[in-house]
């Protein structure tokens, strides 16, 4: 394990923690994981969150990487909030149920969110949709990464999200007066007329934080579709983890998750219960590992400085990923392209 001693001489103490406790199995009380855990909110990771924070508890978009922003600051805390959990934060902290409770107070009586508002100029536009997956599962995503899951809010957060779900298991782009609205191609997903990638995603980051939901038949059909984007490009690992430290901008709202970072997928497959019995799971796994360096390291090649990151992430899924689940496809392998060539008439 050539990887150890390269990964717990990081100098992020969040880093460091997290490959003690989730790879090496350090319990609690363990000397060096105690040192930790009185360090980690000095990492500049977590301590320019603090600082930041504002008095209500919220985030504003100039808080984090890029322009989080341009929809306000209930997406920039929610994607504050899956940062913090991802780093092993949760409702103990106070920095935490002060953001929660600022996202719980601007849930709606049917148990949504706002959706964002455009501006233009001196004025602000609303935008022609009536329902939009991602008013619900960006802020419900924040949550359930910090714990609250569980929450009668969040459950009532998620019983929105399965009456908005479609038919053949996907989540639309929204609804404008009850019509679907357009999937651009890099957002589409096979076999799937009116699936947004990035709704579906989103969605599946909710569900994979549920104690119970994340096993559902619900979270494994759209896992399902999603896989069928048969995307593997070297460039993109760890582009989601790299956003997830802020070293990656913070850009856009229906756009956020239209990247297929394989590291991000694996991710999803051991959180839901996925079998590594599924060939695309399999060849996902080998192209994986293919980028393995030779001392048991991944190099992110957006950003050399979340390599160490990356190389966590990774040995996490690959640990986790087991062949004795009740995974089971539905979907037939088929060539899929974002964009396929049109058919010439002659």
């Amino acid at each position: 394990m050539t990887w150890v001693p390269l990964l717990l001489t990081d100098p992020s103490p969040n880093l460091r923690l997290l490959v003690l406790s989730e790879l090496l199995h350090r319990p609690d009380d363990d000397e060096e994981v105690q040192e930790l855990l009185q360090l980690r909110e000095k990492d500049p990771i977590v301590e320019s969150l603090i600082k930041t924070q504002l008095p209500d508890g919220s985030w504003s978009s100039v808080d984090l990487t890029g322009k989080a922003s341009s929809k306000g600051n209930l997406q920039s805390t929610s994607q504050a909030l899956v940062r913090l959990g991802y780093l092993g934060y949760d409702k103990d902290h106070e920095i935490v149920r002060k953001a929660a409770n600022y996202i719980f107070s601007k849930q709606k009586t049917d148990n949504s969110w706002p959706i964002p508002t455009t501006r233009k100029g001196p004025f602000e536009e609303i935008r022609g949709y009536d329902m939009i997956p991602l008013q619900v599962a960006t802020p419900l995503e924040g949550l359930a990464a910090c714990g609250y899951s569980t929450d009668k809010r969040a459950e009532k957060a998620y019983e929105w999200l399965m009456e908005q779900r479609l038919d053949d298991g996907t989540w639309s782009t929204g609804t404008a007066s009850g019509v679907y609205g357009g999937v651009g191609g890099y957002r589409k997903i096979p076999h799937s007329r009116w699936g947004c990638r990035s709704s579906t995603i989103a969605t599946l980051n909710c569900l994979a934080y549920h104690p119970t939901r994340s096993k559902s038949s619900i979270a494994k059909r759209a896992l399902d579709l999603i896989l069928g984007c048969e995307t593997k490009q070297k460039n993109l690992l760890g582009f989601v983890i790299s956003r997830l430290i802020g070293l990656e901008e913070s850009r856009g709202w229906r756009t956020y998750y239209p990247k297929m970072d394989a590291a991000h997928i694996l991710s999803l497959c051991w959180k839901i219960g996925a079998s590594s019995e599924d060939e695309r799971i399999s060849e996902l796994i080998d192209f994986v590992k293919d980028e393995q360096g030779k001392y048991g390291m991944w190099e992110c090649s957006l950003h050399p400085q979340a390599s160490r990151w990356l190389t966590f992430d990774l040995l996490l899924s690959l640990s986790n990923l087991s062949e004795e689940t009740d995974w089971f496809s539905t979907e037939p392998r088929t060539p899929f392209q974002e964009y396929p060539k049109k058919m010439k008439r002659f």
